[in-house]
């Protein structure tokens, strides 16, 4: 394990990582991160196992940020146990440790007493996730971590972040953060790990002493509370609060900050909850003013969602295997909404070219998603089936995203992680209540990974090289194909490529139904699928 305390000491690190010179597969180097603050605790070795499991390279950084706290706050007491962290990450598989001063990673002279933090360049996240909860008591907070995870993200440039639960708003806004700023890697949420008692595991639980320690519990047993009345059928915000605070109000050696009840990714306050809630508190244990912070997420069960929604058909596999003819035929069959996700980024590329916005502008397209409202309208008619009806914002733009224009630049906008970001959770809104058949390279383990029928529909790369090449040779062109060869290269790479990539790569979920179609005609594919589907139907009844 290497401890790096500079950034050329890390740049050096990360350029012998991914040139070979550790762990690799296939070429490619998985890089974990793992930010933290030290004091490190079974929370934090849940996330370096985690990132043990999915990467090559596993980097924790420890660094205490000053940014994250105000003049009144515990920075100097802030609990620092370097040798135990590091005997902590070594017994926990870490690769490399890095571990800056303040003027180190902040790029100013002087030690931590001269730094000055009024001239270091802050990110200030959206006042809609950060003003309220833990941003109405700690206003500069929220900047601070925005300011460091940005630094951090840029510097290694991960494959997979790693964050906890406990600490749902600053995940929420990382999240918006990667999306609107184009963050490097895919932001991972690891659930809250908690003691036996079910106190949060904190790095500031260390000031806890003598009873306090189990006065500190009454953060978990409220929300305990709130969960019970919800599984008992409470779902609005006075139920559920009102809940939490009866048993808060049993514990006098701690002061309630906020009990809030808000949708988990958005931050938004709830009035009832529709789907899915989180009540969020925070409070101060005395007489030391030690301030925790934990929440719960409250949701129906996924088998409870699913009895009750009509089920959702996600067909995955390789490039050429035939998905998309399936899938919209099978809609039409069985009287479903074909997800035709193409349609979406197409919608997305009408609406920028209509509000005169460069598709090559990342951050103004950034900008245009929350106004851009897609919608999809089964289009069924009885002899063959139609692509679904479109509409941006109530008007039908069905024709118009066919046009020679959209076509031509729908790749640009389609590449970009933020619209990727936005359109898979308005994917997911239409899974919400079913009755979808999508198709795609990680329809089934990503996007719908709760679809009630997964197929992964595949054939030989000779075989989908010998249907490529009939169809280039049927179409009305004046070039002439490629050798077949050359197209069974081709694809092969292809493929390679799909199940090599660091985001969502290409793979068969693990209930999913492979079904080789080499010697099967489309019919006969839609056949099967219709039969699994009649099938699963009837197990619900």
């Amino acid at each position: 394990m290497q401890i790096l305390h500079t950034l050329p000491e890390l740049d050096a690190y990360l350029e012998r990582c991914r040139q070979g010179g550790t762990r690799t597969n296939a070429g490619h180097t998985n890089i974990g991160l793992v930010p933290t603050m030290g004091a490190l605790h079974a929370g934090h070795r849940s996330l370096i196992e985690r990132s043990r499991q999915a990467d090559q390279v596993v980097i924790v950084s420890i660094f205490v940020n000053p940014l994250q706290f105000a003049q009144n706050e515990d920075l100097d007491r802030y609990p620092r146990a370097h040798e135990a962290d590091q005997t902590l990450c070594k017994a926990a598989g870490v690769d490399a440790i890095f571990m800056p001063t303040a003027s180190e990673l902040y790029g100013m002279e002087g030690g931590m007493e001269d730094l000055d933090l009024s001239k270091v360049t802050r990110v200030v996240p959206p006042v809609d996730l950060a003003g309220h909860m833990e941003g109405r008591s700690r206003p500069t907070h929220f900047q601070g971590v925005a300011t460091v995870v940005t630094k951090l993200l840029n510097l290694v440039r991960p494959t997979h972040t790693y964050f906890g639960q406990k600490d749902a708003q600053q995940v929420a806004i990382i999240k918006r953060l990667k999306a609107d700023l184009h963050l490097p890697g895919e932001i991972v949420v690891c659930p809250t790990v908690r003691a036996a008692d079910g106190l949060a595991l904190s790095s500031r639980n260390r000031y806890l002493v003598g009873a306090q320690r189990q006065q500190a519990t009454v953060l978990y047993r409220s929300l305990q509370a709130a969960d019970v009345a919800f599984r008992q059928g409470a779902r609005s915000v006075a139920q559920l609060i009102e809940s939490a605070k009866a048993i808060f109000s049993t514990e006098p050696n701690a002061t309630l900050d906020y009990l809030a009840l808000v949708h988990p990714d958005t931050l938004k306050p709830l009035q009832v909850i529709d789907t899915v809630g989180m009540v969020a508190i925070a409070a101060t244990i005395n007489p030391n003013s030690t301030r925790l912070i934990d929440n719960i997420i409250l949701s129906d069960s996924q088998d409870e969602r699913l009895r009750h929604r009509t089920p959702i058909i996600a067909i995955d596999g390789p490039a050429g295997a035939g998905k998309s003819t399936v899938a919209r035929q099978l809609a039409h069959d069985l009287g479903l909404l074909y997800l035709d996700t193409g349609a979406m980024y197409r919608a997305l590329t009408w609406y920028a070219l209509a509000q005169d916005v460069d598709p090559e502008d990342e951050s103004a397209i950034a900008q245009l998603l929350p106004h851009c409202k897609i919608q999809l309208i089964a289009n069924i008619q009885e002899d063959r089936p139609q692509p679904p009806k479109v509409q941006v914002n109530g008007k039908d733009i069905t024709q118009a995203i066919r046009s020679t224009a959209v076509t031509e630049l729908v790749s640009t906008i389609a590449a970009q992680p933020a619209v990727r970001a936005h359109l898979v959770r308005l994917q997911q809104q239409y899974g919400q209540k079913g009755g979808v058949v999508a198709d795609g390279r990680d329809i089934g383990t990503k996007v719908f990974p709760d679809a009630e029928l997964k197929i992964y529909l595949t054939a030989s790369v000779e075989e989908r090289a010998q249907r490529r090449y009939h169809d280039l040779e049927t179409a009305q062109t004046n070039q002439p194909p490629p050798e077949l060869a050359e197209l069974t290269e081709a694809i092969a790479e292809r493929d390679r490529k799909d199940s090599t990539r660091a985001v969502s790569p290409l793979r068969k979920a693990d209930d999913a139904i492979e079904i080789l179609t080499d010697d099967l005609s489309v019919q006969q594919v839609i056949a099967k699928i219709s039969d699994l589907y009649q099938q699963h139907a009837l197990s619900k009844t």
